[in-house]
């Protein structure tokens, strides 16, 4: 098969991995060889907006694909650098450390808001850029939601949903939870 591309890179969070994001993943693997999957936050701790951790926000994105998709898939993993030219230079290291020299690279997004303005940071990568997906979902409100106990399975392929509910299960998810209400209730 013919690829308009060698690499697609996809940064993101994915706090959760939505329907969103993986629509945006199947059109990349469309025109890809391999999607490069560039796990914004990739820090050691959690908080309320990085619930969860780089291992397994790739556990729970791998979940939603076949095997064969699986093998075209690899993760990079980016800590938070609050300097932009820190940032890139952060992010083209670790996608060259993971792409032969002479291989066509580009980047995949969509401008959803004012946060994405780092799509233009990269004009040597080719940008395929997409028009919204899914009605502009976004994963704060479902962050919200989920710390009130709720799953909105709506916005959720299914191996996203079976990761939050087995998280629900978990000391670190009742920890969240607290802070979120302690957090929540004193911005009254």
């Amino acid at each position: 098969m013919m690829y308009r591309f060698d690499y697609l890179v996809f940064i993101g969070r994915f706090q959760p991995f939505h329907l969103a994001h993986m629509q945006t993943i199947q059109i990349a693997l469309q025109q890809s060889q391999k999607v490069i999957i560039a796990l914004g936050s990739a820090q050691a701790e959690r908080s309320i907006k990085n619930p969860f951790l780089a291992q397994e926000r790739e556990q729970m994105i791998l979940s939603n694909f076949s095997q064969e998709d699986q093998q075209r898939i690899v993760f990079v993993h980016v800590v938070d650098v609050y300097d932009d030219q820190k940032w890139v230079k952060l992010v083209k290291d670790l996608v060259a450390a993971n792409t032969p020299v002479q291989a066509s690279i580009g980047l995949i997004g969509h401008f959803k808001d004012d946060s994405s303005y780092y799509l233009q940071l990269f004009p040597d990568w080719t940008l395929v850029e997409l028009e919204s997906l899914k009605n502009s979902i976004s994963a704060t409100p479902m962050r919200e939601a989920y710390y009130r106990g709720e799953i909105q399975t709506q916005y959720f392929p299914q191996g996203t949903i079976e990761f939050l509910q087995q998280f629900q299960n978990t000391p670190v998810y009742d920890e969240l939870k607290q802070r979120f209400t302690r957090q929540d209730s004193s911005s009254f």
